[in-house]
């Protein structure tokens, strides 16, 4: 499926937590995720070649831990990222696969987020991510065929900035891990 997904590294997060209260809106209690990134041996920035994601999620202590293994292409010129996503029941064997593959471990990310389902195609997620200052909210909106991508990703800024976001990232959390946070060459501002 295609996405696009914007985020941003929260201004104020009590203040955010009020808007989403004013509107009605509550997060999900605490996920916690555990994601090994892996990448082709070729693998450069901007090439948009693929990486595997394998991830471990817990939901409450007592319900059984879920794995699963995402491919995640994004798209330069276009800003949108291909996603496909599979839940996997054996987490060395899918190790293994990756690794057969000939893809490299170039990351760990672990995080508690929160999510919020606009609708069918849409998620809002809260994250914190360990590693890293702050919390970030992030959207992910599925595309459908034919949608304009520039009116979408303009929409999605929009919620964003409407919920008190000024400064908006354009890197993976594990691409601010090894850069040890942002900078100015991967955030933009949007004029109100």
């Amino acid at each position: 499926m295609k996405k696009l997904i914007v985020k941003s590294q929260v201004a104020n997060l009590e203040r955010l937590m009020l808007k989403m209260t004013g509107i009605g809106a509550d997060f999900s209690p605490v996920i916690w995720q555990h994601e090994r990134v892996y990448l082709p041996s070729n693998y450069k920035p901007a090439r948009n070649l693929p990486r595997l994601v394998l991830r471990t999620e817990v939901t409450m202590p007592e319900d059984p831990t879920k794995y699963s293994l995402y491919l995640k292409r994004h798209i330069e010129d276009s800003g949108v990222d291909f996603v496909h996503y599979t839940s996997v029941g054996d987490y060395r064997e899918a190790a293994g696969i990756v690794h057969q593959l000939g893809f490299r471990k170039a990351a760990e990310v672990s995080r508690q987020r929160r999510e919020l389902v606009l609708d069918p195609r849409t998620v809002i997620y809260l994250d914190r991510v360990e590693g890293l200052e702050g919390d970030y909210l992030k959207i992910e909106a599925e595309l459908l065929e034919g949608q304009p991508v520039e009116e979408m990703r303009v929409q999605l800024l929009s919620t964003l900035a409407t919920l008190g976001q000024e400064t908006f990232v354009t890197q993976a959390y594990f691409d601010l891990l090894q850069t040890n946070g942002m900078d100015e060459e991967n955030t933009f501002i949007i004029e109100h």
